[in-house]
């Protein structure tokens, strides 16, 4: 039996049939605790990640959100491939004025605890962080790691982070939108020497950011690909077509909300 091509192998271990990556999450996903490696889901902190940096698991510190092992296999087999994957992006909405009317220390504690809600309940839903960037937090939910229903878990973490962060009724802490789409894109290991990372890229990512950026507080933007994917029910739900910046087409997409605490 010929021996697969490295986008083969990539192929592989993106859409779930690379069974050594898959007996590998399984296996760290039972050990104490997050945050985790983004691919092997290898535990850094808590008892396990005293285990994992035992093994030379521990985080990287090229990339402290993949482990050490993970990051040689990238360099060692660098490349991607093509698959179907949903995106999410999720934006404090106002974080300019917001912090304007607070100390740099104070305003840091609010967008950390932000960051902490969008990780959890991204990891809940079986996505992955791909990166934390100034007031927006931007989620990958891959076939391989997320299962086929990877668009109805990005709808999910979608909406799991405004209840976390209060979006559904008068206790906000902080104002929140968000976008979803489900479309192809180029996943794997980004980038050439020191500076690479496992990230995507692609349409899919952009529009997913366009969305996003005319979600309002409270709200979620989950385009039509993303709700026939996820099997969205979108009886009662708004239907907007939008016009995004740099897009030729027009876009429609379904607004979703929290429903308000009583």
């Amino acid at each position: 039996m010929a021996k697969p091509t490295v986008e083969e192998m990539w192929r592989q271990m993106l859409t779930g049939d690379y069974p050594r990556l898959h007996r590998m999450r399984r296996m760290w996903g039972v050990l104490p605790s997050p945050p985790r490696c983004k691919l092997c889901n290898a535990p850094f902190r808590g008892p396990g990640g005293v285990l994992m940096r035992a093994i030379a698991y521990g985080p990287s510190p090229l990339n402290r959100r993949l482990c050490k092992w993970c990051l040689r296999a990238l360099h060692k087999h660098p490349g991607g491939a093509e698959v179907d994957i949903t995106v999410l992006f999720a934006d404090v909405r106002g974080s300019t004025g917001i912090a304007e009317e607070m100390a740099p220390e104070e305003f840091s504690r609010l967008m950390a605890r932000f960051y902490g809600a969008a990780a959890e309940v991204i990891d809940e839903q079986d996505g992955i962080v791909d990166k934390f960037v100034g007031d927006s937090a931007v989620a990958l939910f891959i076939p391989g790691f997320a299962g086929s229903d990877h668009a109805a878990n990005a709808i999910a973490a979608a909406r799991g982070l405004l209840e976390q962060t209060g979006n559904d009724g008068p206790e906000g802490w902080i104002p929140v939108g968000a976008g979803v789409h489900t479309g192809t894109s180029f996943v794997g290991s980004v980038g050439e020497g020191d500076a690479r990372d496992f990230t995507a890229l692609g349409d899919t990512v952009n529009t997913t950011a366009r969305l996003t950026g005319l979600a309002g507080a409270g709200e979620i933007l989950i385009s039509a690909d993303a709700a026939g994917a996820g099997g969205l029910e979108t009886n009662g739900l708004e239907r907007r077509t939008l016009e995004l910046r740099g897009k030729g087409q027009s876009v429609d997409a379904w607004v979703a909300t929290v429903p308000a605490r009583v």
